[in-house]
């Protein structure tokens, strides 16, 4: 499954954060996400302090505990999604 995690940072943290992030490894990344996700990519809006997060996992409780990793500085919203051609899929099930 993709899972969509969108973020905002708690403005009294935002360099605390920004900093902690900068200076994490490839492998601190890889530590992070655990063995279990797939990281598809991440974008950041700097000047708000908030992002969103594209990752595959068939272990819901493991995005949870990715999630926990991050939300003593941050509000986290977590949502599965589907790419086109999974809804076109869905739909063409649905509906033929």
């Amino acid at each position: 499954m993709k899972f969509m995690v969108q973020w905002r940072v708690f403005p009294e943290l935002r360099h605390d954060v920004l900093k902690g992030f900068s200076m994490m490894s490839d492998d601190d990344v890889q530590n992070d996400l655990g063995d279990e996700i797939k990281l598809i990519g991440r974008w950041h809006d700097v000047s708000r302090f908030e992002g969103v997060a594209i990752c595959e996992c068939d272990n819901a409780q493991a995005i949870a505990n990715w999630a926990l990793n991050w939300n003593n500085a941050m509000e986290l919203e977590t949502s599965v999604v589907l790419d086109d051609d999974e809804v076109r899929a869905l739909g063409k099930a649905r509906f033929s």
